[in-house]
């Protein structure tokens, strides 16, 4: 009794940790037959072994691989049954884990994929899944197998390489289309089909047709006329730019001359020896000048103090001066209680003419009917400069009534500093329009004075913008100066081929840029980067400025810098521009080409 009891407990307790997991032994293949319910006592016995059996080790899944093989003969697939094949299916085409080539989880510590099968029954081992799959079906009627389908998704996952998906050329595909009879009506479809977008696609010749209508070609896309205007504008600058040894060569024999003549007037003269410091004024020193440093302006004031100004005629531009004080140098070019301009302009040409007389490079030019400069010329390196000296009357007194309504900056440069232009003094010089015996009230014209801001037009232009780092190192540049010089450049090479157009001068281009200015006032508005639709606008108001014959004076609102041009030479000049703007500056093209 003692021995039976003992064996009882000994398989009681072999049995439970058989359970847990532990690998058995042949010995314990009957009791754990019982717990599984199945129609084949053979080959099934060694299936429920396996599926209750922890995973072995390598080597030993090699020996129970053998010995299985030798005593129970093939295996098969039909000891599943129908809901452990279903839930293996599910867990084979939705894996745990990212999957490698085999199939096998990439967790380092696990070298083959486990499937678990549902009811709680334990994990069948891969040699078992293995053994399975390399078995076939065919002598176990009692369970019907349910093949399963060989999907993409699933061959992909068994054998990657063998699942490469090969392309067939689209040629072979057309020629297998149609060779087959029964796409007949397929056939006709598509033959339809290419007979109609082959009517609805243009031809090459019909787009360069359609180009040309349109003003384009093939090798011009969109766009590409703006580039290249934007580039003949930029090559045109550039052709306009001063080379700094020319201008610093200019500037030093302009200034040598200016110096010994002022000397000269204050030692020599009685009527001018209280000329002040000169005013460097013009296209020069606004850097405005184009081309060559060939035309310097400079300006010897003279003080007028106690004067009595009246104007002449109603435009605001030209004024009788009289003196009050009887001990003024001047006062020998009075006549009938007016200064005379013509005769004080006389006696001061004589004087530089006879001051230019020890500098035998220098030459005087003849003098011209109404200017009021002193014109010398001479030769620097290989460029001929021409140097005009204006005389005239500097007036520390309020500008004239006539200004009231000008200089309209103050959305472009603010108040404050219109005010302080309102306090500079203001400059007449010795110039008269029309004939110079035409009489006003018994004043002759050849005797008035023409009121001058060319000291403020410079200070403008070197500070022209609305924030004071404009065009600064330090801050961004506008187009405004560069639109000026194109415009000049415009009107002269126009000039050169039509002596008609004499009369039109930069000051009317300058004139046309202020207004321009008051009306584009921020610096957003004259960006570099839009030259060509700045300057474009820049000639659209000159354009109207010359159709309406009504340019008026920046200063003097009242005065009409076209009033002494004839309207059709007006005209015919505007028309000229708007077909250069149109047409992409041909004018500038021809010269570039000439100059190369």
């Amino acid at each position: 009794m003692l021995l039976h009891t003992l064996a009882q407990q000994f398989h009681s307790s072999h049995f439970i940790m058989s359970c847990r997991g532990k690998p058995r032994t042949a010995e314990n293949h009957d009791t754990n037959l019982k717990e599984v319910t199945s129609t084949s006592p053979g080959r099934l016995r060694h299936t429920a072994f396996e599926e209750t059996t922890k995973k072995p080790k390598k080597q030993g899944q090699q020996t129970q691989k053998k010995s299985e093989e030798k005593s129970d003969g093939p295996k098969t697939r039909q000891g599943r049954t129908t809901q452990d094949q279903q839930t293996q299916k599910k867990s084979e085409e939705k894996p745990d884990g990212p999957k490698t080539r085999q199939g096998r989880t990439t967790n380092p510590f696990t070298e083959k994929r486990l499937d678990i099968p549902a009811n709680g029954t334990k994990a069948k081992t891969c040699s078992t899944r293995k053994t399975s799959m390399e078995t076939t079906t065919g002598d176990d009627t009692n369970t019907k197998q349910k093949p399963k389908p060989e999907t993409h998704k699933d061959i992909s996952k068994t054998s990657p390489k063998t699942t490469t998906k090969v392309k067939t050329p689209k040629a072979t595909l057309l020629v297998q289309f149609f060779e087959d009879p029964t796409n007949a009506e397929l056939h006709q479809a598509a033959e339809i089909k290419t007979h109609t977008l082959a009517a609805a696609k243009p031809t090459k010749a019909k787009t360069r047709a359609n180009n040309a209508t349109r003003g384009r070609t093939e090798a011009q896309p969109d766009g590409a006329e703006d580039r290249t205007v934007d580039c003949i504008l930029k090559k045109t600058l550039n052709k306009l730019k001063i080379k700094t040894k020319e201008r610093s060569d200019a500037a030093r024999v302009i200034n040598d001359f200016i110096k010994h003549l002022i000397k000269y007037l204050k030692e020599n003269t009685i009527s001018f020896k209280e000329v002040g410091e000169p005013l460097r004024t013009g296209s020069y020193y606004e850097h405005l000048k184009i081309s060559n440093p060939d035309e310097f302006d400079i300006m010897l004031p003279i003080l007028a103090e106690r004067i009595q100004i009246e104007p002449f005629k109603m435009n605001g531009a030209f004024y009788s001066v009289a003196l009050k004080r009887e001990m003024n140098p001047l006062k020998k070019f009075q006549q009938n209680n007016i200064l005379s301009g013509f005769e004080m302009l006389k006696e001061f040409r004589k004087e530089v003419k006879t001051f230019a007389k020890g500098f035998s490079e220098w030459t005087m030019t003849s003098k011209k009917t109404g200017c009021p400069a002193v014109t010398l010329t001479t030769l620097v390196e290989t460029t001929t400069i021409s140097l005009d000296i204006v005389l005239c009357l500097q007036v520390n007194s309020h500008w004239p009534t006539f200004t009231d309504d000008g200089l309209k900056i103050e959305q472009w440069l603010g108040d404050k500093v219109k005010q302080k232009y309102k306090w500079k003094p203001y400059y007449l010089v010795p110039k008269y329009e029309g004939k110079g015996t035409e009489e006003n009230e018994g004043v002759l014209a050849k005797d008035v004075w023409r009121i001058s801001f060319s000291h403020v037009e410079k200070d403008i232009m070197n500070n022209h913008g609305s924030k004071k780092t404009c065009c600064e190192k330090s801050g961004t540049s506008c187009c405004r100066k560069d639109c000026l010089k194109l415009l000049k450049y415009l009107l002269h090479l126009r000039k050169e081929k039509d002596s008609s157009m004499s009369k039109f001068c930069s000051y009317h281009a300058k004139t046309t840029l202020l207004h321009a200015c008051c009306s584009k006032s921020k610096d957003s508005d004259w960006k570099v980067s839009n030259l060509r639709g700045c300057f474009e606008h820049l000639l659209q108001e000159f354009e109207g400025h010359l159709k309406n014959v009504e340019l008026y004076n920046f200063f003097i609102p009242s005065q009409n810098l076209l009033s002494d041009i004839r309207q059709n030479r007006c005209i015919t000049l505007a028309n000229w521009i708007k077909e250069q703007r149109e047409t992409g500056f041909p004018v500038f093209q021809q010269d570039l080409q000439d100059t190369n």
